[in-house]
């Protein structure tokens, strides 16, 4: 009882003198050496309008050749490669690390942990398919115009159930070791929780698990430091594929129609639900969190953003508990983006070659946009696949307006994946102070992982 006495007393005061060292670093930086910072917002708001403000005035002004977006494409794209080699170890290390906190955490703080975080983002995925199917059938399918040939889809459309099996296959992989390597990550996701529920914390795997997370946390660090590089590039050749003048009427209703629904998602719903729930100002959480959903809207990926998104959350205090659970399970199945925009263009896809949808049709709509925006990878323009099955399902055939929603989806994927992650950003917080996770759970966890540790030495408890 005595050695536990003092090993308690040891580890208070060690928290106590990092804490202290913390606060005191904190002060003696200034302005300019908190930019340079891993993930600090300034850079990389700076080199977004950068890019913005060069992309148009030449793709106004100029017909950029191929060549030149090619080229400048490379360090962006090379970034966001980078960023995402690391998203499939971090989400299953980070999963089995969560899944194992859950089990250490008492009064039955890990179920309702696990409860929540499902809960919130299957709640806050139909609010985002109501308002928009809403927004869709009464406000911009009117506006739509017909101008455009319809021709016959080259396959047969695919049934209802056909539509919702292959959703529902994406959960379960048939060969685990193919998931990994095509980058199957719900079923991957799926697979790591089963994983890490059957893991017993004193397994020697914990140890490996652990070291590989640390790791990729360093390679993530380094890959935050370019992150105001990554985005300049990204943002900046993308733009220069932009014709303004080629947006035609029914074009603009659509990128108009999907840009005010995510608008009143962002701005309205989850600001009201953050209120409710956390008790808190969202647009004074997610302005903090500014570094989070600019490299969301420069990579157009979930999963890229990732890293720079969990930084920004354990910035805000929110326990490492919720943190390593929430925020990786957000990435894969929080896709309130998607899922407005899923109605948006499968009904423009409609419009535009004089088929009016009926409320059966809207209904089938609804209840795909769930289970495809749940299904869809958070990887850029990864939703175009599941778009055209949707059509399929309620009978719109396949036409050259596909071939413009292609052309176009690239800049509206950027805007999906910012409301992605905002939804993520909105959600820990809520979930944390929903469950009642403290910074106290997170020490009893780690108490835990020391008992459970190699070589520790157990008997001293009492």
């Amino acid at each position: 009882m005595e050695k536990q006495v003092n090993l308690d007393q040891q580890t208070s005061s060690a928290s106590s003198e990092v804490r202290v060292d913390a606060e005191t670093e904190s002060v003696k930086k200034t302005f300019w050496q908190r930019q340079r910072e891993p993930g600090s917002p300034l850079p990389i708001i700076a080199a977004a309008l950068l890019a913005i403000a060069i992309g148009l005035a030449v793709s106004t002004q100029t017909e950029v050749p191929q060549a030149a977006f090619d080229i400048l494409n490379i360090p962006g794209r090379l970034w966001l490669r980078a960023l995402q080699a690391t998203v499939l170890p971090l989400i299953m290390t980070a999963m089995i690390l969560a899944i194992q906190n859950i089990k250490e955490i008492s009064g039955g703080k890990g179920r309702n942990l696990a409860i929540w975080s499902v809960g919130w983002y299957v709640l806050t995925t139909f609010v985002a398919i109501a308002h928009s199917c809403l927004l869709t059938g009464l406000v911009w399918a009117p506006l739509m115009e017909n101008n455009s040939d319809s021709t016959e889809p080259e396959e047969e459309p695919r049934t209802v159930s056909q539509a919702i099996v292959t959703i529902f296959d994406s959960f379960v992989p048939s060969n685990i070791i193919g998931a990994v390597a095509n980058n199957e990550l719900l079923s991957v996701l799926v697979t790591t929780v089963i994983f890490a529920i059957l893991l017993p914390p004193t397994s020697s795997i914990m140890k490996v698990v652990r070291d590989i997370d640390t790791i990729i946390t360093k390679v993530i660090t380094f890959l935050i430091q370019l992150a105001p590089i990554g985005v300049f590039f990204l943002i900046m050749s993308n733009l220069f594929r932009l014709d303004i003048a080629s947006i035609g009427y029914n074009l603009g209703i659509l990128i108009g129609g999907t840009l005010t629904g995510m608008a009143i998602h962002l701005f309205i719903v989850f600001p009201l639900l953050y209120l409710i729930f956390a008790r808190q100002n969202a647009y004074t959480h997610l302005l903090k969190c500014s570094p989070a959903w600019l490299t969301a809207w420069g990579s157009a990926s979930s999963a890229a953003t990732m890293p720079v998104t969990l930084r920004c959350i354990r910035a805000r205090g929110v326990p490492e508990t919720v943190v390593k659970f929430a925020i990786p399970l957000g990435t894969l199945i929080n896709m309130d983006g998607t899922a407005i925009y899923f109605p948006m263009v499968v009904v423009f896809m409609a419009e535009t070659q004089g088929i009016t949808l009926d409320g059966g049709q809207y209904v089938i709509i609804c209840l795909l946009s769930v289970l495809s925006s749940i299904a869809t990878t958070p990887i850029p323009s990864s939703s175009l696949v599941l778009t055209l099955m949707i059509a399929n399902a309620v009978n719109i055939p396949q036409s050259e307006m596909y071939a413009v929603v292609v052309a176009i989806d690239w800049f509206l994927d950027r805007f999906r994946t910012m409301v992605n992650v905002s939804g993520d950003l909105i959600a820990a917080p809520s979930i944390a102070r929903m469950c009642k996770i403290t910074q106290e759970d997170d020490l009893m966890v780690d108490e835990a992982h020391a008992l459970h540790a190699p070589g520790a030495d157990n008997t001293t408890r009492v």
